[in-house]
């Protein structure tokens, strides 16, 4: 069914307070980067900020969330679309939390190392389904999951230093799953609870890097408008999932975060590649503690439902709950449920609980 035939439907829940009466924030961020191609320089990393005018000002106590993008997409398109009610940051900004979000090396503003100037010359072999794998003369994928958790560190250090806080709370959608996720794995003092939205995790994932980075390999990956469409239609097939308009205002974002590919004929969005196919083992979240909502969308063709319910029976924290949304993609947070998923994450932040359960396997919108 193409996107543009799709019917809008209105959703019955209310957010906790306007989402337009947030503000935001912009934030640059040094980080000494150890993304191969630039290890040991300085660069730069783009934060925003979201939150009420008091809470911009005076801060939100322990009450602060750090959201992480997954592939493709950097965090202010994810979690900050600005139509109606879609934002995920607005929604928990309104609800009183200092809503930070954070774009990783090579996407939206932040820094981009040079070889993704080059034009792209596709990589042979099969494409990802969701856009065009790019080879460049640079050897390799231009990230991988140690700058990722570089990042990451850099930004949550920012913010605590910012907001005088010891931990905060982490959301992450996809391959942000292992970015956000490993991070927490690596240091539970810092997280107080987890959010992940279609996590990429994987069970036979290796402990150790490779010996010789970059993994061989592409470099960056494109994504053009009928791209973008095309990915999201295979995953639709509810009648309302998807309102236009919203999608438009997705791609609108998308291509103001990138405004050389936006350049570009045809217009596309541009993203590096990272390797994260290490480090986030089993063995680790078996281990890990920290409380964890996870949420898979039923109709999600990117990251399988079942790799996420493998991740509920594999992590060992007590406090944990799955969520199984119906009528839902991978890109849940921009879809007819996407409210249902906004109060969930909420109560998680503020109780601990959804629906007042606190270890369970849940089924929502449906």
């Amino acid at each position: 069914m193409r996107l543009k035939t799709i019917l809008t439907v209105s959703v019955l829940l209310a957010a906790p307070a306007a989402a337009q009466d947030t503000s935001t924030r912009d934030h640059t961020v040094t980080v000494t980067s150890t993304v191969p191609v630039i290890a040991g320089r300085k660069s730069s990393l783009y934060v925003r900020e979201r939150a009420l005018p008091g809470v911009l000002k005076s801060g939100a106590g322990d009450k602060v969330v750090l959201f992480v993008h997954g592939a493709g997409t950097p965090a202010e398109v994810s979690f900050d679309v600005p139509y109606q009610d879609y934002s995920w940051m607005g929604y928990l900004a309104a609800a009183g939390y200092d809503v930070f979000s954070l774009d990783m090396t090579g996407y939206g503003r932040s820094a981009r190392p040079a070889p993704m100037a080059e034009a792209c010359k596709p990589a042979p072999g099969p494409q990802t389904g969701f856009g065009i794998n790019c080879m460049t003369s640079y050897p390799g994928a231009l990230t991988n999951i140690d700058s990722d958790w570089n990042d990451i560190s850099a930004a949550v250090a920012y913010i605590k230093k910012l907001r005088h806080v010891d931990k905060l709370n982490l959301i992450a959608w996809s391959q942000g799953g292992p970015r956000a996720g490993g991070w927490t794995a690596n240091h539970p003092d810092q997280v107080n609870k987890l959010i992940l939205l279609a996590p990429a995790y994987g069970r036979t994932v290796k402990a150790q890097a490779p010996a010789v980075l970059p993994v061989p390999g592409p470099t960056y990956s494109t994504q053009s408008h009928d791209e973008f469409t095309a990915n999201w239609e295979r995953q639709a097939p509810c009648p309302g999932q998807v309102d236009p308009s919203a999608a438009a205002s997705v791609w609108s974002e998308m291509l103001k975060s990138d405004p050389v590919g936006a350049k570009r004929t045809p217009a596309v969005r541009r993203a590096s590649i990272s390797s994260t196919g290490w480090g986030w083992t089993q063995e680790k979240v078996k281990a890990m503690t920290t409380p964890t909502l996870m949420v898979s969308g039923i109709n999600d063709k990117q990251v399988a439902p079942e790799r996420v319910r493998d991740f509920y029976a594999d992590i060992g924290s007590p406090q944990k709950v799955f969520i199984d949304l119906g009528c839902s993609s991978h890109n849940a947070m921009w879809e007819k449920n996407h409210l249902i998923l906004f109060k969930a994450s909420l109560e998680w932040l503020d109780k601990g609980t959804v629906n007042g359960a606190t270890n369970s396997m849940l089924k929502l919108g449906y």
